[in-house]
């Protein structure tokens, strides 16, 4: 259906893309992976219009295409859907109407009646279609994550889609939703539309792609069939390397205790959690999404201020009525929503790794000096090997695993004594995601006391030193690591007594 012949694109500093060649049939499913920043992500907006500025043919059922607006794409049919779907959705609008949002926009570019019944009534057929069961008239805002996607997708299906681009759409879901949003792409298969699969999470693409592409510091390295391929063989081709050992080696030095909560709750998720952190340990929080992990992990940092309970921070009873209370008590947070709430994705890279020590760099009549900011900046980029063209690059710009080491950095900059780590590696690669681990393992070393929250039970398994189950927003059971496995942790994650 679609082949992109020595395809190259550059950005100031980086050749992004390098003469690629790369092409998917009708009715098929195919993974596109690399580790960040390889150049799978600008090769699909390059696909969808989001870039004009690239070098190369792109040929459409055999025909030359020019794709340089995602007006353009969009006319043949080919639809992206980023991780982001709140970004491409209205929440104070219904599920209809944003569904059907393109056809209501050029009905009024017409100067036409909109007939409400008429766009409730086919975006009810669409969702029938496929087989999803969400009320046309709930707003956006009160969907889940996994039902907003559903109606990206829908919306995807109403402009006549051929060909469906999926950036990492199961990042933020539970098993369950998973499984679901498998049965939608499934079932668009049967339809003859093309699908191309971006993910880090390779047991799924072995678990529904039929073929896998990847690419490598903006080449294709290797296209194989998924059935004559293995994950080793994949990982080691994104990395260009053997993968080694996934977890650092540990010989944990263990001391006081540095946070403690007695009977702690947020008024709302949190109920009565007691828990505790020591100098130099690793703490896992378990549990599946939506098991309340966040929610503590927030609460922790100060972002529940009508909470009850105690705060204990190094014996010392504290009152966090904002995150900066906390920060001031030595806590740190790597929140889930790296881009939401991590970063001020339209700022500099260097701005984004000195806002926690503003204070710091401000001297005279509190005016940043902006060298010092420059020189701190460049320190933090090579001691996390944080891959951007200069401190000046904006942070929207980078790949998500840089994004991460950025949110990371920044309180590496400041003298923070606990961090507070919430799904850490979602949406990175394997290659990034081992520079995390060390990163974490190096500040408990360093006699830092970490939380580390995941519904990655491997990553627990693999990380912690002790690990608390959350189901429901409450601890349900209290384990060390070395002494229990995935099938324990996984019991008491669904409710298990």
């Amino acid at each position: 259906m679609i082949e992109m012949r020595n395809i190259s694109i550059d950005f100031p500093g980086v050749a992004a893309l390098k003469n690629v060649h790369f092409q998917i049939e009708k009715g098929k499913i195919q993974a596109l992976i690399g580790a960040n920043g390889a150049g799978k992500s600008t090769l699909m907006k390059v696909l969808s219009g989001a870039y004009d500025h690239y070098r190369g043919d792109i040929y459409f059922n055999q025909n030359k295409v020019d794709i340089r607006t995602p007006k353009k794409a969009k006319e043949l049919g080919i639809q992206m859907v980023y991780q982001e779907v709140d970004t491409a959705l209205v929440g104070n609008l219904t599920v209809g109407e944003n569904i059907m949002l393109e056809q209501m926009v050029h009905q009024m570019g017409k100067r036409q009646w909109i007939n409400w019944k008429t766009v409730h009534k086919e975006a009810a057929n669409i969702l029938a279609d496929l087989k999803v069961d969400i009320p046309t008239n709930r707003l956006i805002q009160e969907l889940t994550l996994a039902e907003k996607q559903m109606v990206v997708i829908a919306r995807a299906i109403s402009n006549q889609c051929k060909c469906l681009i999926l950036d990492e759409p199961t990042a933020p879901l539970s098993q369950n939703e998973t499984d679901e949003l498998f049965r939608l792409i499934r079932l668009l298969k049967e339809k003859g539309v093309a699908i191309i699969f971006i993910s880090h999470r390779l047991p799924e693409l072995f678990e529904i792609c039929e073929a896998i592409t990847v690419m490598r510091n903006g080449e294709i390295v290797m296209a194989e069939k998924t059935e004559i391929t293995s994950p080793k063989s994949v990982i080691e081709h994104m990395l260009g390397k053997s993968l080694g050992e996934q977890y650092p080696l540990r010989k944990p030095e263990i001391g006081r205790t540095v946070l403690e909560t007695v009977a702690f709750s947020d008024g709302d998720i949190v109920k009565n959690l007691s828990i505790h952190m020591r100098k130099g340990e690793i703490v896992g929080l378990a549990g599946l999404v939506g098991a309340g992990k966040t929610e503590i992990c927030k609460a922790l940092f100060g972002a529940a201020p009508k909470y009850s309970g105690e705060i204990i921070i190094r014996g010392k009873k504290e009152k966090f009525q904002s995150p900066a209370d906390a920060v001031h008590a030595g806590v740190a947070l790597v929140p889930e929503e790296r881009r939401k709430e991590g970063l001020v994705v339209s700022e500099s890279v260097a701005v984004n790794l000195s806002v926690s020590v503003l204070k710091r760099l401000s001297k005279i009549f509190g005016l940043i000096q902006f060298q010092d900011e420059k020189r701190e900046a460049n320190d933090l980029i090579n001691r996390l090997n944080i891959k951007t063209p200069s401190p000046d690059t904006k942070a929207e710009s980078l790949s998500g695993g840089n994004q991460q080491k950025v949110v990371i950095g920044k309180w590496l900059a400041g003298e923070s004594e606990i961090y507070i780590f919430d799904e850490p590696t979602k949406g990175v690669d394997v290659g990034a995601k081992r520079e995390i681990f060390q990163l974490i393992a190096d500040l408990a070393a360093q006699g830092k006391s970490v939380l580390y929250a995941s519904s990655e039970l491997s990553d627990i398994l693999g990380m912690t030193d002790r690990v608390y189950v959350i189901y429901d927003g409450k601890v349900v059971k209290e384990l060390e690591t070395a002494s229990t496995n995935e099938q324990e942790l996984l019991y008491y994650s669904t409710g298990g007594k």
